[in-house]
């Protein structure tokens, strides 16, 4: 039994069982100011931006979890910006890479996230995490490394001290892609013990891609990826548990 008092099975029965969906584990959440010439490119049209002297915000949500639908896996979101479709505003996410080909398929269809697979392996000295995502023809295609402070995302032993207990919520808009055309918005209810730490230093793996092209929106998330980040936070102790997905009635004439 979990500590709100739900079965333990819930988390790693399968998407299958249904909304809401249970995760539990670590992360890492980032807050960057995020160009807004660039994040207009990784959302769509009909939606505004919120901004401000050329800037949103966005940032990164890197996790690692021990238990959910999907079992055991690691995620990398990455924000673009803040974005106003009246009558609220909520977070856009441009790219979400995921380790568990189940993960990547529920998010694509279910919740019309932009869900890609991606491998996620420490570096040859262990100091970063190198990201690479997976093309559907299985080629694995560097996009960035993190290089995280020492202890955030380790499991410990439960002696440290990880910050106090909250409880929030982080709505977010979704879809307008190939798998979900339509506009979604759904929420990730989180409790967890939240601690400041310093930022992740994000770069892009250059040297591990050979020169070659990629696709211009790809570029613009390694942009957000490495935009200038303004606070960090480890969530530790995280239980999130994300709702169904609902339809977005379409935005009245101005």
């Amino acid at each position: 039994m979990d500590s709100d008092g739900t079965p333990e099975s819930q988390f790693t029965s399968g998407y299958a069982h249904g909304a809401p969906w249970r995760f539990k584990g670590r992360a890492l959440f980032q807050l960057h100011l995020v160009k807004a010439e660039t994040a207009r490119k990784l959302i769509p049209r009909e939606l505004k931006l919120v901004e401000a002297f050329g800037y949103t915000l966005g940032g990164l949500f890197l996790a690692r979890y021990d238990a959910s639908p999907a079992g055991a896996f690691d995620e990398l979101v990455a924000i673009s910006g803040i974005v106003w479709n009246p009558p609220t505003s909520c977070a856009w996410a441009s790219r979400v890479l995921v380790s568990s080909y189940e993960a990547r398929e529920h998010g694509r269809k279910e919740v019309g996230l932009p869900s890609h697979l991606a491998e996620f392996r420490k570096s040859t000295t262990g100091a970063a995490t190198l990201v690479n995502e997976v093309g559907d023809d299985g080629a694995a295609n560097p996009l960035c490394s993190i290089s995280l402070p020492v202890d955030v995302l380790e499991a410990g032993d439960g002696k440290e001290w990880r910050g106090p207990k909250i409880n929030f919520s982080l709505p977010s808009y979704s879809g307008r892609t190939a798998h979900n055309p339509q506009l979604l918005k759904y929420s990730c209810r989180m409790k967890c013990r939240v601690r400041p730490v310093k930022a992740a230093r994000v770069t892009e793996a250059l040297e591990e891609r050979g020169g070659e092209r990629r696709e211009e929106s790809v570029d613009s998330v390694s942009e957000v990826l490495q935009s200038k980040p303004l606070l960090a936070v480890e969530f530790s102790s995280l239980e999130m548990v994300v709702g169904a997905p609902s339809v977005v009635p379409p935005r009245p004439p101005a």
